[in-house]
């Protein structure tokens, strides 16, 4: 058994570790949606329920009817930019729920009339946002460590710190955030991560960024050679561990040699999964900046990584927000997970006609263009999209 065999084999017995006590817990679920809907001013004005009107998101009478047409193909987005940058996937799939499906503006509707129901349909888009990513994480670790482009042992050290994060912030926060609040902290945080990607992309930002450049460049000179017809082993050329301790692990991807602390993921990975988990993403988007400036690693690399990392803080994530009885719309989620699977088994394949440089630009582009719309949304009510 090769050592990376080993590491999955951990990784696969960590989650089990961590899914299976939240699977079993004899977990009572209070109906918060009956409740929340019992106290909504009954009618038909903005921020009334029509108890005669069709039940639409969630079964409530009025709500919101989503497109399954456009619910399927923004799927499919999602997953494709998730598995393609390794980020970005959670932050799609919020903008799908809060915009393109209009449940932002419904649940907007009620901050004034039922603070409850908004708090719901606010709880339900969080964990909604991360069962998807989620599905997309599970197809991008496997495919992205079968192309040898996954760290494996730098994921399950993510991993590792994310485990108390994932759980905390749901057990903390469900029920207690206005879509308003959720919506600006979402864009706020989107777009210091824009600011911080762009100021990697100036020459002071890329001094420390040779080794990362130096595999990226010989990476996508392999895989012109092998689009001319080269036979190239690109297998062995893939991430491979030399060594692992307690204090550094090293490995190699395409003859260049990385080596950092086991320590740092692991608080990393804390910190991240607590602010993922509140703004309900996977954390792909805080990952990334940190695999490609912390561990100095190549967005070649960084998307797979990333994606082993956000698998198991979505695990945990989810259920904790299903044990404080968030309710979630199956029939949708059901059917945006067969898109997530179809972007999500596409982008890894696509990713190596993208160059490392428009990588990060499409990174920054849609941190900048969700940051500012959100913010504003969210703190001062203005609206540049939608």
């Amino acid at each position: 058994m090769n050592q990376n065999m080993k590491y999955f084999i951990i990784f696969a017995v960590l989650s089990f570790l961590v899914a299976s006590p939240l699977l079993i817990s004899d977990t009572a679920y209070a109906d918060k949606l009956t409740d929340a809907i019992a106290k909504t001013p009954v009618g038909t004005e903005k921020g009334q329920i029509d108890t005669k009107a069709e039940p639409g998101y969630l079964g409530i009478p009025g709500g919101p009817k989503v497109n399954l047409v456009v619910a399927f193909l923004w799927a499919i987005w999602v997953g494709w930019i998730f598995s393609t940058v390794g980020a970005f996937g959670g932050i799609m799939a919020g903008v799908g729920h809060i915009t393109i499906f209009k449940l932002g503006a419904y649940a907007s509707s009620f901050r004034e009339s039922s603070p409850m129901l908004n708090k719901v349909v606010t709880d339900s888009i969080r964990v909604s946002n991360q069962f998807l990513v989620g599905m997309s994480a599970l197809i991008t670790s496997i495919k992205y460590y079968q192309l040898g482009r996954l760290v494996l042992p730098l994921g399950v050290a993510l991993a590792v710190g994310s485990i108390s994060g994932s759980y905390l912030v749901p057990l903390l926060t469900a029920g207690k955030v206005s879509f308003k609040a959720y919506q600006g902290y979402f864009g706020l945080f989107v777009l210091v991560l824009g600011c911080w990607m762009l100021y990697e992309t100036t020459p002071k930002g890329q001094a420390s960024k040779k080794k990362a450049k130096q595999a990226a460049d010989a990476f996508e000179k392999t895989m012109k050679e092998q689009r001319a017809g080269a036979n190239v082993d690109i297998k062995s050329l893939g991430v491979k561990v030399t060594s692992f301790t307690a204090s550094k692990f090293s490995f190699t991807f395409y003859g260049v040699e990385f080596s950092f602390n086991p320590l740092y993921p692991v608080l990393g990975g804390f910190v991240i999964a607590c602010i993922a988990s509140f703004i309900g993403v996977g954390g792909g988007f805080l990952l990334v900046p940190f695999l490609t400036s912390i561990s100095g690693l190549p967005m070649f690399l960084a998307a797979g990584t990333s994606a082993l990392a956000v698998l198991i803080g979505m695990i945990t994530s989810i259920f904790s927000y299903l044990q404080q009885g968030v309710i979630v719309h199956w029939s949708l989620i059901g059917l945006e997970m067969v898109g997530i699977v179809v972007g999500s088994l596409v982008g890894p394949m696509t990713q190596k006609y993208i160059s490392d440089k428009w990588l990060k630009r499409l990174f920054i582009f849609l941190a900048f263009y969700t940051g500012i719309d959100y913010s504003l949304r969210g703190f001062f009510g203005i609206r540049l999209i939608g």
